[in-house]
């Protein structure tokens, strides 16, 4: 079927601030997902629709779900603040896609709708501070290595950009702004101003103008995004303004500007320009003559041209306002031809070295390629961490002497190795070769099942395997689904009889095997204080026919579940799952106690 992808902006959050085009995808979806928060900034534009909210870190469950409801057919917009493609779930949900072999010919389409970013956005609160080169910069390293994070400051504050810094902080990092501030001090004034502003447009909306050395004295968190100017930004009035460059060829209080329309974009009027420092070589016809030193740019256009050429440049070269003094550093005259004797000489003869440069370049290149490789291999081999459960068996509660030796050497002198209350061994190790380990731990008999939101079956002893008749089907159930992944983990309990001492009624799903047939009970919840066991919903299934009912229930829930929906709410939620229904749990009648204590 041919769904459709909508990925939305909406802005800073106010619906004010929302485009035309942003509220017509969200009303025209049939599914909306999103970070809780956003939901709930739209939460008036989305009543009557199929609503997939999650938490941090869950954005590719998100992306995922998405594209799954999209495959069935919905058209399903995928929401976050600011724009989808500046930090938001437009990349990711392509490569979702492209992971499953998407083009864009195929019957899933994918809209991209911009919406207004958080710099744009706390700029407009704060003044104009980005009316010039200006970029942005994550200081959250859970994705990427902070290492490249800091070359990134580096490269902008020593290029004076004005730069928007977003998820300066969090409350488990908190190194990261203050690395950053001792970054910039470097290169930039502590007198630079600060905009510091939090939840732009929403309710607790909050705005502080500091400079670069105050900053870290106000409150800053992951709603603030920090705006921090360049050299040339000024503080008026409570406002942030970076200029242009306008005062560079025009006065702003001139109500006729010195410069005629035709005079403004001369050669004249920009000595600052690429063409007037740097003369363009001829290099296409393979000239080796030495670069010549260019005269001050100021100089060299008032040594010809006429009269009236003249006078204009030289007030286009003075017109340069004090307030941008610190740009005049552009139009410097470039060094006497003395300077550049040694670079000449080194140059004269390039036309004869032309070969071995070329053969020199061709060597680097193959010496290039060849490190990639050996990269690409150190990755293929690079150490992970091994996550897995272990144990005897679905039935087998006993670990041999051999079995536990053999435990104890995979996971090593690093590793760690905990008992759970899930009838196995999670162990954790980093390795180069988990697949090895996995080997060698099936060798010794021992089962190794993935961890996480998987499918676990646990079952109890049946009495020592006195009464084993319910065994089969425990071990066909772990061989079908064990370690499935599913949007949420489930726990799977299995009882060999009425007694259900192992307490298989209050696991997700729980089967009680009792006269020679299973009993079947879903929705249990084992933590918590509204903790409880599941709904009994069929007694007497025929042991043939389990395996199938049970398959057929998780597959729904892997199908139709909510990433991070836990299989109880699943159950409440679409209240029918394949022949049995939910039914809501009564509560319990209250006794008052009398008085008398009777």
């Amino acid at each position: 079927m041919s769904g459709k992808l909508l990925i939305v902006g909406f802005g800073p959050g106010s619906v004010d601030h929302m485009t035309k085009r942003a509220r017509e995808a969200i009303e025209e979806s049939d599914v909306i997902i999103g970070y809780k928060t956003y939901i709930e900034l739209v939460r008036d534009l989305i009543v009557g629709k199929e609503i997939i909210s999650t938490g941090m870190t869950e954005e590719v469950s998100r992306a995922q779900a998405a594209v799954k409801w999209a495959e069935r057919g919905k058209t399903v917009a995928v929401i976050s603040s600011g724009d989808a493609g500046l930090y938001g779930m437009a990349g990711l949900v392509y490569e979702v896609l492209i992971e499953k072999g998407w083009t864009k010919d195929d019957p899933i389409q994918v809209e991209v709708i911009p919406g207004i970013s958080a710099i744009h956005s706390c700029a407009a609160l704060l003044g104009a501070p980005i009316m010039h080169d200006a970029c942005t910069i994550s200081l959250s390293d859970h994705l990427t290595p902070w290492e490249l994070i800091e070359k990134r400051l580096e490269a902008a504050a020593a290029a004076d950009f004005v730069i928007a810094l977003y998820n300066p902080k969090s409350g488990r990092r908190t190194r990261q702004i203050v690395e950053a501030q001792r970054i910039l001090l470097r290169h930039r004034a502590p007198t630079t101003p600060v905009g510091l502003v939090k939840s732009a447009y929403r309710e607790r909306q909050q705005i502080v103008l500091t400079d670069l050395a105050h900053m870290l004295d106000h409150e800053i968190g992951m709603l603030t995004t920090v705006i921090i100017g360049n050299s040339t930004t000024f503080v008026h009035d409570g406002l942030m303004i970076t200029p242009r460059g306008y005062q560079r060829k025009y006065q702003l209080t001139a109500a006729v500007q010195p410069l005629k329309p035709h005079e403004r974009l001369r050669k004249e009027a920009e000595p600052w320009a690429l063409d007037q420092t740097r003369p363009l070589k001829d290099e296409d016809e393979g000239s080796t003559e030495a670069p010549r030193a260019s005269a001050s740019s100021k100089e060299a256009v008032l040594a010809g041209g006429s009269q009236e050429d003249r006078a204009f440049t030289t007030w286009a070269t003075a017109v340069r306002p004090s307030v941008v003094a610190t740009v005049a550093k552009e139009a410097e005259p470039t060094p006497p031809a003395s300077v550049f004797s040694n670079f000449s000489t080194s140059l004269a003869n390039t036309a004869e070295r032309q070969p071995a440069a070329a053969s020199k370049r061709v060597k680097e290149t193959a010496e290039d390629a060849l490190a990639a490789l050996e990269r690409r291999k150190t990755r293929q081999t690079a150490p992970v961490l091994f996550e897995a459960a272990v144990s005897p068996g679905v039935a087998n509660k006993q670990f041999t002497p051999e079995q536990l030796m053999v435990l104890a050497e995979v996971v090593g002198p690093d590793g760690k190795m905990t008992y759970t209350p899930d009838h196995y061994m999670k162990i954790e190790r980093v390795t180069e070769d988990p697949d090895g380990l996995i080997a060698r731990l099936e060798a010794a008999g021992l089962m190794v099942m993935p961890i996480g939101d998987v499918l676990t079956v646990k079952a109890c002893d049946f009495c020592d395997g006195e009464k084993k008749d319910a065994i089969p089907y425990a071990e066909e159930l772990a061989r079908r689904l064990g370690g499935m992944a599913l949007p949420k983990e489930l726990k799977l309990g299995i009882n060999g009889c009425g007694m259900a001492c192992y307490g298989a009624v209050r696991e997700d799903i729980g089967l009680v095997y009792r006269k020679g047939k299973f009993d079947l009970f879903l929705g249990g919840k084992t933590v918590g204080r509204n903790a409880h066991p599941g709904q009994l919903v069929a007694e007497g299934i025929p042991p043939e026919e389990m395996v199938a009912v049970v398959t057929d229930i998780i597959e729904q829930y892997k199908e139709h579940a909510h990433p991070n929906e836990r299989f109880h709410k699943f159950f409440a939620r679409v209240k029918q799952i394949g022949r049995f229904s939910h039914e809501e749990a009564k509560t319990a009648t209250m006794i008052e106690t009398p008085a008398c204590g009777e």
